[in-house]
């Protein structure tokens, strides 16, 4: 499994192009507090699992990423309620989100639990 031909790779790279164009929207007074944690907690479900191709350790941080995949919905819902995302964004961005957590499922499935 290499970053390059994983359908989780390429989603969530997808879905990183479409948050980073969504949150430069947010109002100046969010983008250092909503959108800062979103765009955080989606770099880091990336970087996590680009972490769990190259470990040994790989369900550790599969783990983290699903934990930084909860955080992201959160952050998502939030900016809805505050109507920084609209009805449309908020389907699009829970969809995607919901694909990317039944492929990193899929993923951890595979790893043996120690």
């Amino acid at each position: 499994m290499t970053e390059n031909q994983s359908p989780i790779f390429v989603k969530t790279s997808n879905f990183l192009l479409w948050m980073m164009q969504h949150t430069d929207n947010f109002p100046k007074s969010e983008r250092f507090r909503l959108a800062k944690r979103i765009e955080d907690s989606a770099f880091d479900f990336y970087e996590n699992l680009v972490h769990a191709v190259k470990a040994r350790d790989k369900r550790r941080f599969l783990l983290q990423a699903d934990l930084e995949l909860d955080k992201l919905r959160l952050y998502l819902r939030l900016a809805h309620q505050r109507k920084l995302t609209s009805h449309p964004q908020y389907l699009y961005s829970a969809e995607a989100l919901t694909e990317i957590g039944k492929l990193l499922g899929g993923w951890l499935k595979t790893i043996p639990q120690t």
